[in-house]
């Protein structure tokens, strides 16, 4: 294992819930509240910053976007890649169920309910949005997240390492033509110049200011690494309650006049992250993989780079589209939905170790 890598590691290793994610939820529905308050009383400055756009894109959500973005992507050691050959079995479950099953399974979901069973419930103009937004929400695995909660269920570091650094590099190549593919499939128009935009502008370019910050931070040793993530981390979190404070400014008129909404889109949502998370989790087990490598596994195929979904669905549909909106529940139910499966995999690590040992 390479010095840097194992830097990583052991930063992955001690990576915990912050105040500020633990009730990441909580801080979700404040926003919502806030944004749907400040969005009904003054509308027209929320108006005026949706009217600054450039090539369809949102100019201050794509600021508060990078500032969310690019200190996640500076956690992820691309020199872990050599590490995939230790964890063959573990970086083949974590592929087939992020890459084959996850997008395609959600877009299963979501057209069953959404199109379907929850239909006479929903806006009917909506409804392709939601599938859409469900989709993109799908598309592309989690990255900075994932190290939280693989130290929560005692996950291998170096593994939780190299599948976030080997999922961030087929994202950047695949996250556009499987959204493509399926929405298509969903009949839905692909405006194809914007997704493309999008995936330089959210995840080509902030990778690449990343990857460059990463690399001069480490110059100066790794304590200048941590320190400098330490000090960013807030930014983040701050950068995303204030773009769900735009969002829902927008959203507020539809969220009033039918709040059942919110709790349809979060069905499906959680169906999907605990279908994701037992199949991976099984099927490790089926391969007598290690408990610590199969946590990790799990959790990555459960959880969303939901930022990216949230940025995608603005750039492709807009702030008041129902894409948005339920990219948005994903942020939501993220950390209680993760919060369960930590503790199903820890909990049941006795019946799991009986198959692998």
């Amino acid at each position: 294992m390479s010095a840097q890598c194992e830097i990583t590691a052991k930063a992955a290793s001690g990576a915990t819930l912050s105040f500020f994610e633990r009730w990441l939820s909580l801080w979700v529905g404040l926003c919502i509240l806030l944004g749907i308050v400040l969005g009904q009383a003054w509308p027209q400055p929320f108006q005026w910053l949706g009217r600054w756009e450039l090539a369809q894109v949102n100019i201050p959500v794509g600021v508060l976007i990078w500032v969310m973005i690019i200190p996640m992507l500076v956690k992820v050691d691309f020199s872990a890649l050599h590490e995939v050959k230790n964890h063959l079995r573990g970086i083949a479950v974590t592929l087939i169920v992020n890459w084959l099953v996850k997008p395609f399974s959600m877009a299963a979901l979501a057209w069953l309910f959404i199109r379907h069973l929850f239909a006479p419930w929903l806006p009917q103009e909506q409804i392709d949005a939601y599938i859409a937004g469900l989709i993109l929400l799908a598309a592309a695995p989690c990255t900075a997240m994932v190290f939280v909660w693989s130290r929560l269920s005692n996950g291998d570091p170096l593994f939780t390492l190299t599948q976030v650094a080997l999922n961030d590099t087929i994202m950047v190549f695949a996250f556009a033509p499987i959204v493509g593919l399926l929405l298509g499939i969903s009949a839905i128009s692909v405006p194809w110049n914007t997704l493309l935009t999008s995936v330089i502008l959210y995840i080509v370019i902030p990778l690449a200011i990343a990857q460059l910050w990463r690399k001069s931070l480490l110059k100066k040793g790794p304590a200048s690494l941590e320190t400098a993530m330490a000090r960013v981390a807030p930014w983040s979190t701050a950068a995303l309650l204030a773009t769900l404070v735009l969002l829902f400014a927008f959203q507020g008129k539809a969220i009033l006049e039918q709040p059942i909404v919110i709790i349809l889109l979060a069905i499906p949502i959680i169906i999907q992250v605990f279908f994701n998370a037992l199949l991976a989790y099984s099927l490790n087990r089926a391969l007598a993989e290690k408990h610590s490598v199969a946590c990790p596994s799990a959790l990555i195929g459960a959880s969303n780079f939901f930022e990216l979904a949230v940025a995608t669905a603005i750039s492709l549909f807009g702030f008041e589209s129902g894409a948005a909106l339920a990219t948005v529940v994903g942020v939501l139910i993220e950390v209680p939905a993760m919060l369960a499966v930590v503790k199903l995999v820890s909990l049941t690590k006795p019946w799991y170790d009986r198959r692998t040992k």
